[in-house]
């Protein structure tokens, strides 16, 4: 919760500390995309050292770059410092927060995979929902130095739970030592994870466009301030719902959850396509609010499947590599609708092409192994004890 809510709230930081800093408005929104890139692209590294060192120590380690990166932010004089401080730094310990603990989530629950991964990814939703109306209260109260202390506090708080991730054994795994277990390099030569990575850089592309030009839009068929921030704050309400929603209906054993996935991507990219259709404030609430709920539903089962791909087994080091992938199609889908913009004059042709770029990505969905029929964990043996209530659990 701390990573995606400290994160969102990052952007309402970003017009009162171009001012101070002498940045140039087209270009305070970079130090913000700098630590989410690094989120994305230095995960694969969380990944290795997770499996290297453990997941506790690397959350532990990653909380306190976290927290030092926002607290150092605290004391910048010059927009680079931004750069080095909250993009670089507490944008590498936030990846290496993120990673080993969703990982560890979806090894400790094989069963409720689905459930237990989007109750965890929902915390983004509530955190940022609950940081979004307080961080304009502690820049009227405090200024942006205060609110960025007041923020590395809050993410120092990763330390204390990165300590609750207990090395407790996977289910019907043999443990080995780390150099005996399926790496990166045996992932980039497995065909259904490229496919399932190649999906999701699609779907990336689009997925984020609405987000980031969506108070444009709003904007653009005639919403003041206050209505085009209702419509965004109407997305973000409702993600969190779709996330929780989703994944306990993929834990229903009937239907694969790699058709869960592909339905809920194929919802968020017709979503996408309707968006254009919404040119009044009350259309465009409610298009908004149907394509929030859908894309929040993806999320959960993004990361759920991969384990239906390549097994618990390469959970940690998948879903690292699999968002170095994704980092490609989010930061080229949002220019490139912006690109659009410009060429047309207006967002239809946007957001119809990041829709086409959703269902493409969903496609691919269907040539994964797991799609027609119910993949096999390797891992989970009949009715496995709760190991998280052990009695003898390893040191």
């Amino acid at each position: 919760a701390p990573v995606g809510g400290t994160g969102r709230a990052l952007g309402a930081l970003g017009l009162p500390l171009s001012v101070p800093l002498g940045s140039q408005r087209t270009s305070r929104g970079h130090w913000e995309g700098t630590g989410s890139t690094g989120i994305a692209s230095i995960r694969p590294l969380g990944s290795a050292l997770s499996t290297r060192f453990g997941a506790r120590p690397v959350a532990m380690v990653g909380g306190f770059l976290s927290g030092l990166g926002l607290f150092l932010g605290a004391f910048a004089t010059h927009m680079s410092h931004l750069y080095l401080s909250v993009g670089v730094l507490a944008g590498l310990g936030w990846a290496l927060v993120f990673t080993p603990s969703l990982g560890t989530v979806g090894r400790y629950f094989p069963a409720q995979r689905a459930l237990a991964t989007g109750l965890v990814v929902s915390g983004a939703s509530v955190s940022g929902l609950a940081l979004g109306p307080l961080v304009p209260l502690l820049l009227d109260t405090y200024g942006w130095r205060g609110a960025l202390l007041l923020l590395a506090a809050v993410s120092f708080n990763l330390v204390a739970a990165g300590a609750l991730l207990r090395p407790l054994p996977v289910p019907g795994e043999t443990p080995g030592p780390p150099r005996d277990r399926p790496g990166l390099l045996r992932l980039l030569r497995h065909g259904p994870f490229i496919r399932y990575a190649l999906a999701f850089v699609l779907v990336d592309a689009g997925y984020y466009v609405p987000f980031v030009h969506g108070e444009a839009r709003a904007h653009e068929v005639g919403c003041d301030e206050h209505r085009a921030g209702l419509v965004m704050a109407a997305m973000a309400a409702v993600d969190g719902g779709g996330r929780v929603a989703a994944g306990w209906l993929a834990a229903r054993p009937a239907t694969p959850l790699l058709r869960h996935l592909f339905t809920w991507a194929v919802l968020t990219g017709l979503a996408l396509l309707l968006l254009p259709l919404g040119t009044s404030f009350g259309g465009l609430l409610a298009l908004a609010s149907a394509y929030g709920f859908c894309a929040g539903a993806v999320v959960p089962l993004q990361f759920a499947g991969v384990a239906e791909v390549v097994g618990a087994g390469r959970l940690v080091h998948a879903i690292g590599l699999m968002q170095m992938f994704e980092s490609f199609g989010s930061l080229l889908g949002a220019p490139f609708a912006g690109w659009l913009r410009d060429v047309t004059g207006n967002y239809t042709i946007s957001f119809l092409a990041a829709g086409a770029f959703l269902l493409a990505g969903s496609l691919l969905i269907l040539t994964l192994p797991g799609f027609f029929h119910a993949s096999q964990d390797p891992a989970p043996p009949p009715k496995p004890k709760n190991t998280l209530n052990s009695e003898n659990p390893p040191p």
